[in-house]
């Protein structure tokens, strides 16, 4: 049921973009007005919210909590951890918005808090790239992984965002009320993960034409989709082990390589500096960015902003929820809350410091016009970097292959967690399974970008990651409900299984 009307939704979508784009984009656009005016503030507390509960869940007693039984240990070793949950969650951002986010801001503050294009407005800019990309965006994905890890692997509920739902809907869980809460996240999932498609697909565009001239465009952008389509779905439907796990590690391989290449050839002394100060601001203001709304008519750019990129998260909260806790198994709740809310917090503000700090130098003291060209196309940020430094048809080359990567690496996962989310929770979806969720996505891609590009793919994640709001309350208060359940000495060996019944599979290869 979960897995037709899902289905039947997204070609729905599909079937409306094709026969009536100008319609469906209108629609879009209205509401998204209507969402953002009347519960962009939603988009600013509930994430301060989950943040505030998950920091007290790690230093209570429930921090020693494992998510499986007291006896399990960690499936993967804890730097292939780290790996895949940096690389498979927001890599293609990293990419599109490393360097495009900051410069931008650098140029237009948020908020009008700076003159453009000053020294304060450089360390603003960074503070806010912290604030889309740090803490509230992992407190969105940590919360759902939480959930979902305490529930499939402790309590040995199938993977389902309903299976979270039994302590506060009991039977009714598993029942319509359970499968329509399925079918929005599906929905969600998949455009969450569309809109990553469609950014990628707009980067490898510019990065091709750079490289080799090739034409930009709609129709390359078209042929980039379904050439990484084929590519993630065959890497989906080869399993967790090998073909997610080895791409999130090359990943970080070439990632590592640019990043240190741009620190040292770079000006390290400034960046180092800068990243101090913007971190120190960041932790100064925290309550106040956490809590400024579009009081004083900043709507349009919270839109564009802090609205996209927390509604893109609340999008992803499923997916990502149910890939961190599929590869999570045997880590303490605590371990899992400060890796996955630490960790990539400070990786990713590390990585705008350095290609956005770096930029931002670059306009301030060397006379370019990074700012320009990005302003004219967001996606040739990170070429026009990179063009400063030694070797840039080397370096644009890593940044193709990196966005590819990235890709695959996001899209595949996505594809899994679709299959998963279709078969009632299976951890070894069927490849026919797999491959047509592959198709399913790379097709939305496909019809959001000949509908309106990146302003297209905005507009849907926000229209379509707002109900789920909602769905996250009621997951926090269900899991709340099964916290009440654990024995206060929860470090003892009492706690092996609970008596839910487990979803029994066929064995099969992985």
């Amino acid at each position: 049921m979960v897995f037709w009307a899902s289905l039947a939704l997204s070609a729905l979508f599909v079937v409306w973009g094709v026969l009536a784009p100008e319609h469906q984009t209108a629609t879009m656009n209205a509401a998204l007005n209507r969402v953002t005016s009347g519960f962009g503030w939603a988009y600013l507390l509930l994430p301060l919210l989950l943040l505030a509960l998950l920091v007290g869940l790690a230093f209570s007693r429930f921090g020693r909590i494992r998510l499986g039984a007291d006896e399990d240990r960690p499936e993967f070793a804890t730097h292939t951890w780290i790996a895949m949950i940096l690389c498979t969650v927001m890599g293609i951002g990293l990419v599109s918005y490393g360097i495009a986010e900051p410069i931008s801001h650098f140029t237009t503050p948020p908020h009008g808090l700076a003159e453009p294009g000053t020294p304060q407005a450089a360390v603003l800019a960074l503070q806010y790239s912290f604030f889309d990309w740090g803490l509230h965006a992992w407190a969105i994905f940590a919360v759902f992984g939480l959930a979902l890890g305490y529930s499939m692997h402790r309590k040995q509920r199938p993977g389902l965002v309903s299976a979270l739902f039994r302590p506060l809907l009991g039977r009714h869980a598993d029942g319509p009320v359970g499968k329509a809460i399925d079918v929005f996240t599906v929905f969600a999932t998949l455009f969450g993960t569309t809109t990553s498609l469609g950014l990628g697909a707009l980067q490898i565009d510019n990065g091709l034409n750079r490289i080799l001239g090739t034409p930009t465009g709609t129709t390359t952008q078209v042929v980039i989709v379904v050439a990484v389509t084929v590519l993630f779905s065959l890497s989906a439907a080869s399993g967790i082990k090998r073909g997610i796990r080895y791409i999130s590690e090359v990943n970080l391989s070439v990632a590592a390589v640019l990043f240190l290449f741009v620190l040292f050839l770079g000006p390290t002394a400034f960046l180092l500096s800068l990243f101090l100060e913007s971190f120190g601001q960041y932790g100064g203001d925290f309550l106040l960015m956490s809590l400024r709304g579009p009081a004083f008519g900043d709507t349009e750019w919270l839109q564009g902003w802090t609205y996209f990129m927390m509604a893109w998260w609340v999008s992803w909260g499923a997916f990502v929820g149910l890939f961190l806790a599929r590869i999570s198994r045997g880590r303490t709740i605590r371990q899992f809350i400060l890796v996955v809310l630490g960790m990539p917090s400070l990786a990713f503000f590390a990585w705008f410091s350095v290609f956005g700090g770096t930029a931002i130098e670059l306009d301030m003291d060397q006379g370019t016009d990074i700012a320009g060209a990005t302003a004219a196309d967001l996606n040739s940020a990170f070429f026009a970097t990179l063009a400063e430094f030694p070797f840039p048809v080397v370096t644009a080359t890593l940044v193709v292959v990196l966005a590819v990567l990235f890709f695959v690496s996001g899209a595949d996962a996505n594809t899994y967690v679709l299959g998963m989310l279709t078969t009632h929770g299976s951890i070894r979806p069927r490849t026919p399974i797999l491959l047509l969720w592959g198709a399913m996505t790379g097709a939305l891609a496909i019809i959001l970008l000949l509908s309106g590009g990146l302003g297209a793919l905005q507009q849907t994640v926000i229209v379509a990651s707002a109900p789920f709001l909602v769905v996250i309350v009621g997951v926090v208060v269900s899991f709340l409900r099964d916290l009440r359940t654990e024995p206060d000495d929860t470090s003892c060996q009492h706690h092996s299984r609970t008596a839910e019944p487990a979803v029994t599979e066929p064995p099969r290869s992985d």
